[in-house]
């Protein structure tokens, strides 16, 4: 079995796949990045219990991580509970597209992890959606990552209104009745939905005015499905890509281990 992690700023995603490439289950937590490394073990632990999986089937590890004080931490909290060194996706790590960065470990490897999968199970030209903390669109074409476009996230900005704003409240995102608040409340949650699709829109507009009409355009991240209703644009949903992008970099590189021993 294959374990794969991405830290995320806001959550900690995991999933275990069979040797065949068959998602087990997935599952996520808060990322906390003053969890000490016997913490994190024990919400590992939580989450295999949850899904009423074996840590010890886990055959190999392999994470991703925006947040560095997290990643070191989370590698030795498998390592303890499985015996198996993770591979941590960063410089060196064999991804199998090309990617046109003035500096390569400035992307990151959500990033690259999303992309992978992206170029493994979608037609090219293709325009990746990520909407997570912060919300990203890349564009990938000839199995090469051209470049992206990174937007606060949708949470992020309903905090930072509210924060900044005596008068207007936190809210939840949901659906408002129209397009028209006739409440304050359901004002935001138009301009939240609405103006995020819009937004999505234009963007992929404007990549494809700047490149090649895309042949695919898929989203994934918490407030996808959501966000989504609202666009004009035909776009995917996949809640896995992340995930599944890291095991395809997880057997790449194995493949690679393989290839140089023989």
């Amino acid at each position: 079995m294959i374990l794969t992690i991405d830290i995320g700023n806001t959550a900690t995603t995991m999933g275990l796949f069979s040797p065949q490439g068959e998602l087990q289950f997935r599952g996520a937590i808060k990322t906390d990045k003053n969890k000490t490394r016997d913490q994190i073990a024990i919400d590992l632990l939580d989450m295999f219990r949850l899904y009423r999986a074996d840590m010890e089937t886990v055959t190999g590890a392999v994470v991703s991580s925006v947040v560095p004080p997290m990643t070191a931490a989370m590698a030795d909290a498998v390592r303890q509970l499985s015996g198996v060194t993770p591979m941590i996706v960063g410089p060196g790590v064999k991804t199998g597209m090309n990617i046109l960065a003035e500096v390569h470990n400035q992307l990151g490897a959500d990033i690259v992890a999303s992309s992978v999968a992206a170029l493994q199970k979608y037609p090219q030209p293709i325009i990746v959606i990520d909407m997570g903390t912060a919300t990203t669109l890349s564009y990938l074409g000839e199995s090469t990552y051209k470049g992206c476009a990174i937007i606060p996230g949708v949470r992020i900005a309903v905090e930072a209104l509210s924060g900044r704003a005596a008068e207007l409240p936190h809210i939840s995102i949901e659906e408002p009745p129209s397009i028209f608040g006739r409440s304050t409340i359901d004002a935001m949650r138009s301009g939240v939905l609405y103006g995020n699709a819009g937004m999505i829109d234009s963007m992929i507009q404007r990549m494809e005015e700047a490149a090649k009409p895309a042949a695919t355009v898929v989203m994934t991240g918490n407030h996808a499905a959501l966000i989504r209703k609202y666009c004009k644009r035909e776009i995917l949903i996949d809640e896995n890509l992340l995930l599944d992008g890291l095991y395809y970099l997880y057997q790449k590189n194995q493949d690679r281990r393989r290839k140089k021993s023989d």
